[in-house]
């Protein structure tokens, strides 16, 4: 079968969008943030950013978007409005603005905290509260040795 140019720019165009779009969207992503793991159902993702249904956001950050901005009890952050699209919202680009760190690998996205909410162990110049296992199994937290020096040393695969 036969193609004019014109057709077959039409038709390539349509591919090449239709393919952009499915890899830049997934159906699921896990989000996790301080203690929280949250499975998200339906995002938006591609390698740079990770777009959200703004009615998922209090289940992943505690902050809701209100016309002041992104909101979590009495502290808003103003939001610019290329972070928003409808129903969605770019998290990662949230993230970002707020010099809050982002790590993502294979659909799992892990935010650090938002740093302005943890701004009081840094002018207090004390350790959060954390709890890990230790060689035994054990649940041990950092608040059992107060008052001691404690090194922490940690390790990830990434």
């Amino acid at each position: 079968m036969a193609m004019d140019r014109r057709q077959f720019l039409i038709a390539s165009g349509a591919a090449a969008i239709s393919a952009n779009a499915s890899a830049t969207t997934a159906s699921t992503a896990t989000v996790l943030y301080g203690d929280k793991t949250t499975t998200l159902d339906k995002v938006r993702a591609d390698s740079k950013d990770l777009w959200v249904r703004a009615a998922d956001l209090p289940r992943i950050n505690d902050f809701e978007l209100k016309p002041q901005g992104a909101c979590r009890a009495d502290l808003c952050i103003p939001v610019a409005k290329n972070l928003k699209q409808g129903e969605w919202f770019n998290l990662t680009g949230f993230a970002r603005n707020i010099k809050e760190s982002v790590v993502a690998d294979s659909g799992v996205w892990s935010f650090g905290e938002v740093p302005v909410l943890r701004g009081g162990f840094v002018n207090s110049r004390i350790a959060p509260d954390f709890a890990v296992p230790d060689r035994k199994g054990r649940v041990v937290h950092l608040s059992d040795f107060r008052g001691k020096k404690v090194l922490v040393v940690t390790w990830a695969s990434w």
